[in-house]
């Protein structure tokens, strides 16, 4: 990987870190916070769009295509999250989805894009994503079904990594789609996470019918915490966009997963939370990983 992708991809992981950590809580809202994040991103960032190239494309089909299947996506993908929190252990949806999606997106990258990562590169993907896996599954009670009703322990399969699984395949299907969509269509990378938020807006005002007076005041309360997700989060993917333009998807969509990394250590270190030795022995792992990835 160039130096340069590998500086963007390490700051975009910094940036979602960051906006983690500060949205703290108010994201725990669910849908309310993932409207108002959506309505903040597109309104932000969409002054940036005349300076930093436009549209990419003289195409408004084009554009239009990419960023509406890649709207729809990210909206697809926060339903069978939220989901799988629902249904399953929250350790467990989380570990399988951030496991799965980077290997699945190397996988697909390397059959419809023919990347071809050395064997080191290959490598470094694996240790990362075990390092993700295993930060995942830090905090998982003991024992298969721990935490989950009696009816759902008696199922032969655990919900939990079912809803992992399925949020994986949508972490990777829309990373495959976004980096075909910069790269094939020519898109810009502002212009098109902007426009891929402007979509999730109206979906998830949808999913808020009733609940508008509970929108209003989280944004009374978590403005601040709403402006930093409006700003960060998008930097962050607007950033991976462009690293994915001068660098194999295979390698960027695990190194992004950093940012797990970044948040429990942030855990352990400032919030005091549980097992700080073995979340410090998976960052390890992961920043083994890293190294091979920038060989």
């Amino acid at each position: 990987m160039s130096a340069l992708a590998f500086v963007l991809v390490l700051t975009a992981a910094l940036s979602h870190a960051t906006w983690n950590v500060l949205a703290h809580g108010a994201s725990r809202s669910g849908t309310p916070f993932l409207w108002w994040g959506a309505l903040a991103s597109t309104v932000i960032w969409a002054g940036a769009i005349p300076a930093t190239g436009g549209l990419g494309t003289g195409s408004l089909g084009a554009f239009a295509l990419g960023v509406l299947v890649s709207g729809a996506l990210h909206v697809a993908y926060m339903v069978v999250l939220q989901h799988g929190y629902r249904v399953g252990n929250l350790s467990t949806v989380y570990a399988t989805a951030r496991g799965s999606g980077p290997f699945l997106s190397v996988i697909a990258s390397m059959i419809l894009f023919a990347e071809r990562p050395s064997p080191i590169a290959l490598l470094g993907v694996a240790v990362v994503i075990a390092g993700i896996v295993g930060i995942g599954l830090i905090d998982r009670p003991g024992g298969p079904g721990a935490g989950l009703p009696a009816s759902s322990q008696r199922r032969r399969v655990d919900p939990g990594v079912a809803f992992g699984l399925l949020t994986g395949v949508a972490i990777a299907t829309y990373t495959i789609w976004d980096a075909h969509s910069v790269r094939a269509f020519g898109l810009s990378p502002v212009a098109f996470m902007v426009g891929t938020t402007a979509v999730q807006v109206p979906a998830y005002a949808l999913a808020l019918r009733g609940r508008w007076s509970e929108t209003l005041a989280l944004a009374r309360t978590q403005w601040p915490r709403i402006l930093a997700f409006g700003v960060l989060s998008p930097l962050s993917y607007i950033l991976v966009l462009e690293a994915v333009q001068i660098a194999p998807v295979a390698l960027v969509a695990p190194l992004r997963e950093v940012s797990v990394v970044l948040v429990s250590l942030f855990g352990a270190l400032v919030l005091h939370e549980g097992r700080p030795r073995r979340r410090i022995a998976a960052a390890a792992v992961v920043l083994v990983g890293i190294v091979l990835l920038a060989a």
